[in-house]
């Protein structure tokens, strides 16, 4: 048996080897057998050979050529990472490579928009539109002009790779997110790709503190987040701290929504509990923040994420699972403020929630 695994996982890195070794030759043919042999490998091969071939793989992205199935190749170094590579080490090629796919697919659009007639819609990201019309249309090299309608066609496919990495590592959130969002954001926006997941990844918080103000008690707290990954886990883990914690009045969270939100371990298939809303989210303003959005969403005022929390107008309840299975949510209480110290961050909000409409 000990012979066997050591078999496999020699096959394993000997194909990887060879993939290495042709792309660095710059043999087309090669390296699209040494790629299909590596595809097969790393789906059959045990988790040891995958530890060991996720770094080497995403290492080989920057020399991938950009016309060929990068995406794929991406895919198969978050696979390894799902069984148990170093996201760190496998996250700079993949998400570099997800940046320019982005970037790539939106001079896609500008290039688009300004050949086309006014008004006219961009197209659907089906790999069908690449054909010699299209690369006239977009002008200069047709090299390049393929090369951004490829991206175009298939920046989706790199949200599978990108969540192996940005799921499992908070220093790749620190380290890579903030370059990527504001890409991926611009390209949603022209809603013709579905890239919610790869967004909501990207926008995650990590050890933030953001300052809670309470309205109908009058009290302020400091709490510390970290891994949530949008406003429905956020609003079960307030209301763990505050309402079960005794600072404020209310029903707390079952323990059950409580675990689902954070639990180290990933979750596993969809459950049966149900969180209920005990807060209205509000940011200074006293326009909601809502459930569906992010803690990213929370305005930073005078240096710190201000969130203030009323009672609901309506009584809500949902699915208790976490958006991101494998991300546990945290969050801290660091500290009650002092009446002063609320009343000084209150002076930073507008009229109550009640003179707004809902």
């Amino acid at each position: 048996m000990i012979f066997k695994r050591k078999q496999r996982a020699s096959g394993l890195a000997t194909t990887v080897s060879e993939l290495e070794d042709a792309v660095a030759a710059r043999d087309g043919d090669r390296t699209g057998r040494a790629f299909a042999t590596m595809i097969e490998s790393v789906q059959s091969a045990p988790d040891d050979a995958r530890v060991a071939a996720g770094p080497r793989l995403a290492a080989l992205l920057p020399a991938f050529p950009p016309t060929g199935p990068r995406p794929m190749l991406a895919m198969a170094a978050g696979f390894c990472v799902e069984h148990g590579a170093d996201p760190v080490a496998c996250a700079g090629p993949v998400l570099d490579g997800v940046h320019r796919d982005l970037l790539d697919a939106l001079e896609f659009a500008r290039r688009w928009s300004a050949t086309g007639e006014a008004g006219e819609e961009l197209p659907e990201p089906d790999g069908k539109i690449v054909d010699d019309a299209l690369r006239a249309r977009l002008g200069g090299d047709p090299y390049e002009a393929t090369r951004l309608a490829l991206a175009w066609c298939s920046v989706e496919e790199w949200q599978p790779p990108a969540l192996a990495v940005l799921c499992r590592s908070a220093e790749v959130r620190r380290l890579h997110a903030a370059a990527v969002l504001p890409a991926c954001r611009e390209l949603a926006a022209l809603n013709r790709h579905d890239l919610k997941c790869l967004a909501y990844a990207l926008a995650v918080l990590d050890d933030e503190p953001v300052v809670v103000l309470h309205r109908p008690t009058g009290s302020g707290f400091e709490i510390r987040i970290g891994g949530i990954g949008d406003n429905f886990q956020l609003h079960t883990l307030l209301a763990h701290v505050l309402i079960g914690g005794g600072h404020v009045p209310g029903t707390p969270p079952s323990a059950e929504s409580v675990r689902l939100a954070t639990d180290p371990e990933p979750a596993r298939g969809r459950s049966e509990a149900v969180a209920t809303g005990a807060f209205e989210l509000l940011a200074p303003d006293g326009t909601r923040i809502w459930n569906e959005g992010l803690p990213d969403d929370i305005p930073v005022v005078a240096g710190r994420r201000l969130l203030v929390l009323d009672k609901p107008s309506y009584q809500r309840s949902w699915n208790a699972d976490r958006f991101f299975p494998h991300l546990p949510g945290t969050a801290e209480l660091t500290r009650v403020l002092t009446p002063d110290e609320t009343r000084a961050w209150s002076a930073h909000l507008s009229a109550p929630a009640a003179d707004h409409p809902s």
